[in-house]
């Protein structure tokens, strides 16, 4: 299982800025980790004493490899893929290539990448957990049931993020990291907008503990953030 929080290890979270990823760093730090916080840009107001911003642009193959060159050689326990970004315009009306191209670059392709740039700092690390942020609008046996969300870019995106789990379950298990594709509910943070009904504190707490009990068997498993597995 990840680093317990009486012994607490080292965790990095992309996607730090605000929101869910935001409060990811908060709780980590609050309980004595050594949090590495990943964004574009630092946040305003700056991070919690201690925690350490990396600048990060989980879309540029180039920012990823900079920040592996940075972090060369440290241990990584536990790493939060979290950056996501919705289409700039929801609906097969407004569906533009573009966007649904920059979208899955960020939601999909940023998970894999930062992965595998980090995969030696995860081998170094203490019972290593890959915890990608997905969502149940992705899934396809759940995933319309009870939500109208049209941005076909992100519904897409997280779907891909799945099969992207499962894969790097399956190829990382050698190297003992345990890989999840975590759904944090509907959080009220910016891009969850006004209507979301989970506290990002709430939600950040359950990912955290679903992080601190898995274990090797689990990897591949996708997880809402109250423990039931998702049906893909």
């Amino acid at each position: 299982m990840a680093a317990e929080a009486e012994e607490p290890g080292t965790v990095l979270v992309t996607g730090a800025g605000r929101g869910l990823g935001r409060e990811l760093v908060r709780q980590y730090a609050a309980d004595g980790w050594r949090v590495i916080g990943c964004g574009r840009c630092r946040p305003t107001g700056g991070f919690e004493p201690g925690v350490e911003f990396q600048p990060l642009d989980v879309a540029d193959p180039e920012s990823v490899s900079a920040l592996a060159a940075r972090l060369a050689g440290r241990p990584l326990d536990v790493l939060v893929n979290n950056a996501a970004v919705r289409s700039a315009a929801a609906g097969l009306d407004a569906f533009q290539p573009d966007d649904f191209l920059a979208v899955l670059r960020v939601n999909t392709l940023g998970p894999v990448l930062v992965t595998r740039a980090l995969l030696a700092n995860l081998r170094l690390g203490r019972d290593p957990v890959v915890a990608n942020i997905g969502s149940r609008a992705g899934s396809m046996a759940e995933g319309l049931l009870d939500d109208d969300d049209d941005d076909y870019a992100y519904r897409c995106s997280k779907a891909a993020l799945n099969m992207a789990t499962v894969q790097l379950a399956r190829d990382l298990q050698p190297d003992g990291v345990t890989v999840l594709s975590l759904h944090p509910g509907w959080v009220k943070t910016d891009m969850g907008g006004a209507e979301a009904v989970l506290p990002a504190e709430v939600s950040a707490r359950a990912l955290r503990t679903i992080i601190t009990a898995a274990e090797p068997r689990s990897s591949g498993a996708f997880l809402a953030f109250d423990g039931r597995r998702v049906g893909w």
